[in-house]
């Protein structure tokens, strides 16, 4: 028979040699929000050591966070727990990771401090809103696709009829099917926008740098705003195979997208990295190359993140919404893939393509 002072020990034993093997990351702070303690897998998740976060801010340690130092004070206050599904941090070093935290109360020395379990879900909500917004884009491409071409063919035979009328008219009522053949010719033009590119890319071997360098010298030209490009490439990456004009026409897409937004004080990074292990519409890709479109502007609004790949979604008032979908098209013709991650004061748009052996 167990005594309560033996199974004391034995709980105590356990749960000392448990917690450095937690899965989920346990953090500590105290009622200044200085990090007290950090478990082995908060030290992996973060990069960093105890010794070196140890009594600093657990905001200061990021960029940005979701979580504001208001909601976790309020927490001391009411002594009620909150749960929070998507976390975001950004780090110093420029990348970003999504947790689901909980935070409750905890006594330790007699002092009352907030319990951090934090678990990683990046790759899980990758792969679902992947596939949620591959699924989203296609449909939405489809009734679109579909809409145009209901809407082609009585513009054709409206057109046709205007030019017939014209020459049963005057001089002076010829004004009027001018007009209407005008307006027609208009919505024809928006429409074939609409359907996007209907050619398959024609794909060569090419140095990714040669296209950025072009982009760079197009876009240079044309900057009124005085906006500063910044260039961070891999020049180890070897050749791969592309369509250099479409892949031209999706960066200057996603770069005019930005210096619209964007003030004199705009900075536009072209960065380029090799990217190990990626999976690709579903696909498992062992090696890829990563172009980033990165600026420091006003973010995306939270409420079209999801949806900014979506014909006809736009973010200002004057947009047609039809670049960032043709985009998304013309990637998705290379097997690769086009996301968006964005906040006030950075946006970047990834474009991943599988680097395939030179044949």
């Amino acid at each position: 028979m167990y005594t309560n002072a033996s199974l004391k020990e034995i709980r105590l034993s356990y749960a000392q040699q448990l917690v450095p093997q937690l899965v989920t990351a346990v953090v500590i702070i105290n009622d200044e929000l200085k990090i007290q303690y950090l478990s082995s897998s908060a030290e992996a998740l973060f990069s960093k050591s105890l010794n070196r976060l140890y009594q600093k801010e657990f905001l200061d340690i990021f960029t940005h966070c979701s979580i504001t130092a208001e909601r976790l004070k309020q927490v001391f206050r009411t002594g009620q727990d909150f749960t929070d599904s998507e976390v975001v941090l950004e780090f110093i070093e420029n990348y970003h990771i999504t947790l689901e935290v909980t935070a409750s109360t905890a006594l330790f020395n007699g002092c009352e401090h907030i319990l951090l379990e934090c678990k990683q879900i990046d790759k899980q909500k990758q792969i679902s809103a992947e596939i949620f917004q591959e699924q989203q884009w296609e449909a939405a491409r489809d009734l679109i696709r579909g809409l145009a071409h209901e809407i082609k063919n009585p513009l054709g035979g409206l057109r046709g009829a205007a030019q017939l009328l014209a020459k049963e008219l005057t001089n002076d009522q010829q004004e009027f099917t001018a007009m209407i053949i005008e307006q027609a010719d208009r919505l024809t033009n928006l429409v074939d926008r609409l359907l996007g590119p209907n050619q398959l890319p024609n794909i060569e071997m090419h140095n990714i740098h040669e296209v950025m360098e072009k982009v760079h010298q197009l876009v240079s030209l044309d900057n009124a705003k005085g906006i500063e490009f910044v260039r961070d490439y891999d020049p180890s990456i070897p050749d791969i195979g592309l369509d250099t004009e479409k892949l031209q026409q999706t960066l200057l897409n996603i770069i005019g997208n930005a210096t619209q937004v964007l003030d004199k004080n705009g900075v536009i990074t072209l960065k380029t990295r090799i990217a190990t292990n990626q999976t690709i519409n579903g696909k498992k890709v062992k090696l890829a190359v990563k172009l980033s479109i990165i600026d420091n502007g006003p973010g995306i609004p939270p409420a079209i993140q999801d949806t900014i790949f979506y014909p006809m979604v736009s973010g200002r008032s004057d947009g047609t919404g039809l670049g960032l979908s043709i985009a998304q098209t013309l990637i998705h013709q290379h097997q690769g893939k086009l996301s968006c991650h964005s906040y006030p004061g950075r946006t970047e748009f990834s474009i991943l393509l599988p680097l395939t052996k030179r044949t």
